[in-house]
């Protein structure tokens, strides 16, 4: 497991789950448009507290995993790395115009998940099991007054 990060006035882990699609579904990604891809995240994400973890791909999608700090304003990085990639691939390899005519690269929308941690489940039963125990230890009113 990967220690806590933190800054002067808290400690956070923070995992995210991204995937983006091309547009239309076209299959355009290969290899280097993949590695370009990441090399431009990389470059785009420090700017915005992020640290690129796992990256790969399929023809038509990308599943990237992240780091974020609390401050980190996901979606405009979102935004700024899709539209930063989307200019710079299609000019890189005008091949890739062929096949999506328009300026975007990216499906206007993504996926974007929290991940890393306990699941959901384990949390919620932690948070409802918090007190029990002090209160199981401690002595019942009815007994203090024999």
């Amino acid at each position: 497991m990967r220690k806590l990060d933190n800054n002067a006035h808290s400690v956070f882990l923070l995992y995210y789950h991204l995937i983006l699609v091309v547009k239309y579904r076209k299959k355009v990604l290969n290899d280097p448009i993949s590695d370009r891809a990441r090399e431009i995240f990389e470059y785009i994400a420090p700017k915005y507290h992020i640290t690129l973890e796992e990256w790969n791909h399929d023809e038509d999608h990308v599943h990237i995993m992240f780091c974020a700090h609390p401050k980190s304003e996901l979606s405009k990085f979102i935004n700024a790395y899709k539209s930063a990639s989307s200019r710079l691939i299609k000019k890189e390899y005008p091949e890739i115009r062929q096949k999506l005519w328009k300026e975007m690269f990216w499906s206007q929308s993504f996926c974007l998940l929290s991940a890393g941690g306990a699941p959901i489940e384990v949390i919620r039963q932690y948070i409802e099991t918090q007190g029990e125990k002090k209160h199981e230890r401690s002595i019942p009113v009815s007994d203090l007054s024999q």
